[in-house]
């Protein structure tokens, strides 16, 4: 009889991946969206691994998870409370600076957000 292999699917070795970067110190907080149906699993595999985590709600099938370090997630904690689609352009600043994304472009979206930016595409 020939065995079945136990294939992990796309989304859970993308978080696994995330997880593999948050411990070797690339990055200090992930935002991960993911599928509420592998939400088991991935709770399971950060506790395991002693990694701390916050859940958000991302739609009718999906939540937000959060994780890396404590002080991070103490940050989110205090204003990530409603869709990010709703944060503020300086509440979504900060969740992308902790996120460790590009300062720069973090910039540009801020003033695109607060419709005052006055960096001509050149200079961008």
């Amino acid at each position: 009889m020939e065995k079945v292999k136990n294939i992990l699917p796309a989304e859970i070795k993308v978080l696994y991946n995330h997880i593999y970067e948050y411990k070797k110190g690339v990055r200090n907080l992930i935002l991960f969206t993911m599928n509420n149906r592998y939400s088991e699993l991935a709770f399971k595999r950060l506790e395991r691994q002693n990694i701390r985590y916050l859940v958000q709600k991302a739609g009718k099938n999906n939540i937000n998870l959060y994780f890396g370090n404590p002080e991070c997630l103490e940050t989110i904690k205090m204003f990530v409370d409603r869709p990010l689609n709703r944060l503020t352009p300086e509440e979504d600043f900060i969740l992308g600076a902790l996120l460790g994304y590009d300062i720069c472009r973090q910039c540009k979206r801020f003033c695109s957000r607060k419709k005052v930016c006055r960096i001509s595409p050149e200079n961008a």
